[in-house]
């Protein structure tokens, strides 16, 4: 599959996630069998980019390419200005945020909240291609089915995204109104699919290499992205890649491999953060690898209180050694699947 002119290791992408997607979890979900990986949100605030946390977004320091760089606004002329900052530090292609469904993001107009206003949506699209252009940089689009249940114009805005020179489309397949909540559907992505000549990438829900197989199916799709389910299960790019070619189930990783990648993880973590900040924001990613595993939840609770790297990686190391008594693969019965974790979200 291409992007332009960057030709992709396959179709099994990470999709952008504010405080997840960061250059570690990027670079490990490549080496685990991802093709292509997009950024966190990098504002169109000018006057934020000096900013720490934009700094660390957009650094791309020995990150395999292509770089993509998601952005959002709800200017056109400040979004075409944040692609070319983003492009002078790195980015080979820019990503347009248009399905965030956060309210801090929405309530101020960016996001998933400018799929209402159309020509908005469209006049934005254009200015970031005519930036990006004569840097030879392509730009894609991320948004959802519409803003809601009677409000679904995604096929509509993806004829015109295409007309403005985007050259990929990755829908999730809610509306904003639904957040995370709810089935996503697929059949506005297999609409969208039909009505343009650009690819297409489908997402939402797809947490096994069963549904990956499954939506590919149902929509026709290019390429597949998936968010929530590579929390703490960086390995699910390989476990699909591999259905997806022979059938077959991989084996569940050993619990050896875990522990080293989770390791590995927590040390570009805290390379990028700093010791201070890195432990801390990794509690929620350690929290992710021991979700439904034997101990895990009592174990989540002491490591939230350790406030030292040192400490961190010990801890981490000494609950998985102790995992190995339930056998050298990692237990999978106990792991949340989906549909547990939208009844929880809900209640």
């Amino acid at each position: 599959m291409n992007i332009g002119p960057h030709t992709l290791a396959n179709n099994l992408f990470v999709a952008p996630m504010a405080g997840v997607t960061d250059r570690p979890f990027r670079q490990l979900c490549r080496r685990l069998g991802a093709g292509y990986a997009v950024s966190e949100m990098v504002t169109s605030r000018r006057e934020l980019w000096d900013s720490l946390k934009t700094s660390r977004r957009a650094n791309h320091e020995g990150e395999p390419g292509p770089v993509a760089v998601q952005i959002a606004g709800t200017d056109a002329d400040t979004m075409a200005e944040a692609a070319l900052y983003n492009i002078d530090r790195g980015a080979q292609i820019i990503d347009i945020n248009m399905g965030c469904p956060a309210k801090k993001v929405c309530n101020k107009w960016a996001g998933s909240a400018l799929m209402q206003d159309e020509p908005l949506a469209i006049a934005i699209a254009r200015a970031v291609v005519d930036a990006c252009e004569p840097r030879r940089v392509p730009v894609t689009l991320k948004m959802r089915t519409g803003w809601s249940a009677t409000h679904r114009n995604a096929v509509r805005l993806a004829r015109a995204f295409e007309d403005a020179g985007i050259r990929m489309l990755a829908v999730h397949g809610r509306t904003r109104e639904q957040g995370y909540k709810g089935e996503a559907e697929y059949e506005t992505v297999a609409a969208v699919k039909r009505a343009v000549r650009i690819p297409v990438v489908a997402n939402g829900d797809i947490d096994s290499p069963a549904k990956a197989r499954a939506v590919l199916a149902a929509t026709g799709a290019d390429a597949l992205m998936i968010g929530r389910a590579a929390q703490g299960r960086p390995w699910i790019f390989r476990e699909v890649a591999h259905f997806l070619a022979t059938g077959e189930l991989l084996a569940p990783p050993l619990v050896a491999e875990v522990k080293r990648l989770l390791l590995e993880h927590l040390q570009d973590h805290y390379g990028l953060y700093g010791e201070y900040t890195g432990v801390r924001s990794a509690r929620k990613h350690i929290g992710w690898y021991v979700r439904g595993l034997p101990g895990g939840e009592a174990f989540r609770g002491r490591m939230n209180n350790i406030e030292e790297g040192a400490a961190q990686l010990r801890a981490v190391a000494s609950y998985f050694d102790e995992l190995e008594q339930y056998g050298d693969r990692l237990p999978v019965a106990g792991r949340e699947n989906h549909q547990e974790r939208t009844a929880r979200q809900q209640a």
